[in-house]
Parts: structure tokens; sequence; C-alpha cells
């Protein structure tokens, strides 16, 4: 590969890891919002990523409620499904199910 195409190559990594941490940044922050421990609901889903250190420290990066950006939950959803995350996707709609089940008692 010639290093224009590489320097491409590194640059379209670059931006996805950018974008799958904010993806991951959203679905965090969506968590604390809802009173639920994202590594908690994170591990459900990826049992075996309590060793990934990125994902790790980026489900670190919260605010509290108080500071916080209200994120819909269909929003959630959908940054999820847009990077492929069907398993915690799928968590994450129990997780409301059970929010709304709760409401409702």
């Amino acid at each position: 590969m010639n290093n224009k195409a590489n320097d491409i190559s590194e640059q379209v990594i670059s931006n996805y890891q950018k974008d799958e941490g904010m993806m991951i940044i959203i679905y965090s922050q969506w968590c604390v919002n809802n009173e639920l421990d994202p590594k908690a609901v994170y591990l459900k889903a990826y049992p075996d990523q309590s060793k990934n250190e990125y994902v790790m420290h980026m489900l670190e990066q919260t605010v509290s409620i108080d500071e916080a950006e209200h994120i819909p939950h269909d929003t959630v959803l959908q940054v999820l499904s847009m990077f492929g995350n069907d398993d915690l996707a799928f968590v994450v709609s129990n997780e409301i199910q059970a929010m709304k089940e709760t409401k409702k008692g």
C-alpha cells in the first residue's frame, strides 16, 4: 500500500474510533441519566469485554445527571444500531421495558 492510501486508511480508522467513542459516551450518559451502571449493562451484552481498556475508559466519560442533556431512549437505540451493537441495543431495550413496567407499578 502506498503512503497516501495508508494515510487515508489511518484517517478512516481514527474517525471511526472517534465516532465509536461518541457512541459509547451517548450510551453511558443515557445509563447515568436513567440511574443505570453503564459497565454493568454493557457487560450483560458483552461479558467478554471487561478487559477492553478503551471501552471501560469511555464508559467512565460521563457527567452527573444534573449536568447532562436528556437523551431519549430512541436516540440511544438508533446510535447503537448505527454501529451494529445489536446485542447492546437488545439489553438497552430490555432496560427501557423494565423502566416502563416500574413506572406502571
